[in-house]
């Protein structure tokens, strides 16, 4: 259950990571994005994970 629940929380970051940077992201399939859109999703979703640990760090 544990690992659904990982898997629909992540779903979710990256939903919003797209929607941070506007790349318009579907569910399921998404082979149509460019390099460039992907990698800026995945950009967005590595800065916000850094500024979380940062803000833990921190406490």
């Amino acid at each position: 259950m544990a690992n659904k629940q990982a898997k629909k929380a992540l779903e979710q970051f990256k939903m919003q990571a797209a929607s941070d940077v506007g790349v318009n992201l579907q569910q399921g399939y998404n082979g149509d994005l460019t390099s460039r859109q992907a990698g800026s999703i995945g950009g967005q979703m590595v800065k916000k994970m850094i500024e979380s640990y940062e803000q833990g760090m921190q406490k």
